[in-house]
């Protein structure tokens, strides 16, 4: 792990969620199919080029951010909280809805704020930069959801931000860039290929942590108990099985009682509503990408009758299963996915 000593690293590998007292390893496989079926949606990038003496401040959005920072020294103050040194190529997830400012230091007098009036916006792109001053910082953010399914967001419950110092041989600054250009060139398919970009560097992230003796991952709610996970991995890989409370709580090494009662405090619903939003995201991408019939998408998404399977998706997505295909055809129902 090429991670450096020092402040920045200070919150890495802190685990503020409990374990239940599972002793079981979360596999690779689980993580692997967690990470096959993760959803990534690209909310806003944004540039940010912060000359010497300047401060950036951002408020809050619903939704995690992520910031990389390109080049340049400063720092970064998280919710109020110790600033923490900024240096090329570190990378910090901060968590939704908490506001942070950015400020590389010039003087003895205090750096000032950067206006409002230089911040431009381009085809989904804020730039933030004082006209003729040369920035000391060049950084990327990034604001972004990451689900399985609908009701299911892997940063949610992240209270504290993730920190990890990447190279420059693990090209994050490239994808970063390449998702910017996507966002300004406004081509078919930009949504797919910023979202495909992003994820990469979540899945780096994921690398990064399963190599390092202390596991961001483990942050997680829905990833700090091993055995929920191990179940909740099984629906997410294979929303169509057979399921039942009884089969998941056997995954997970548990007693049904004790597993509903995990589940329901981890995650906050039921396993079967979990599961049944698992089958409509499927039966959605399914309806979307592919001419198979909608009785076959019904028994792929664990249903016997076409029936109660298209009762379900009208509820999810508000539409009859036709209806949305229909739709996907003419470049409108993807985004509902």
């Amino acid at each position: 792990m090429h991670t450096k000593a020092g402040p920045a690293q200070a919150l890495v590998g802190q685990n503020i969620f409990p374990t239940g007292g599972s002793t079981v390893k979360l596999s690779t496989t689980d993580l692997n199919n967690l990470m096959q079926d993760l959803d990534i949606d690209v909310i806003a990038l944004t540039e940010l080029l912060v000359p010497r003496g300047h401060r950036v401040e951002m408020g809050m959005i619903d939704a995690p951010g992520i910031h990389y920072n390109l080049s340049g020294e400063g720092s970064i103050s998280i919710n109020g909280r110790p600033a923490i040194p900024l240096s090329p190529h570190l990378l910090i997830i901060v968590p939704p809805n908490t506001p942070f400012s950015i400020e590389v230091d010039g003087s003895n007098v205090p750096p000032k704020l950067i206006s409002r009036d230089c911040w431009t916006r381009q085809d989904g792109i804020l730039r933030v930069a004082v006209p003729n001053e040369y920035p000391e910082i060049v950084q990327i953010c990034g604001f972004f959801n990451a689900s399985f399914g609908q009701s299911v967001r892997l940063f949610a419950e992240l209270r504290e931000p993730v920190i990890e110092q990447f190279e420059p041989a693990d090209r994050i600054d490239q994808k970063l860039r390449e998702a910017m250009d996507e966002l300004l060139q406004q081509e078919v398919g930009v949504g797919a290929m910023t979202a495909s970009l992003l994820k990469q560097i979540i899945v780096s992230l994921v690398r990064r942590s399963l190599r390092s003796s202390r596991r961001w991952t483990e942050r997680f709610s829905i990833l700090a108990d091993k055995q929920l996970t191990r179940a909740f991995a099984d629906m997410v890989a294979r929303p169509g099985a057979t399921h039942s409370v009884q089969s998941l709580a056997h995954s997970a090494g548990l007693s049904r009682s004790a597993f509903m009662a995990r589940f329901s405090e981890v995650f906050g619903r039921t396993p079967m509503a979990i599961l049944r939003d698992l089958r409509m995201r499927q039966a959605a991408i399914d309806l979307a990408t592919t001419t198979t019939s909608v009785d076959v998408v019904a028994q792929n998404a664990g249903y016997e009758s076409r029936s109660s399977f298209a009762r379900a998706f009208r509820k999810a997505y508000h539409r009859d299963p036709s209806d949305y295909r229909r739709m996907a055809k003419e470049g409108q129902a993807r985004k509902d996915i």
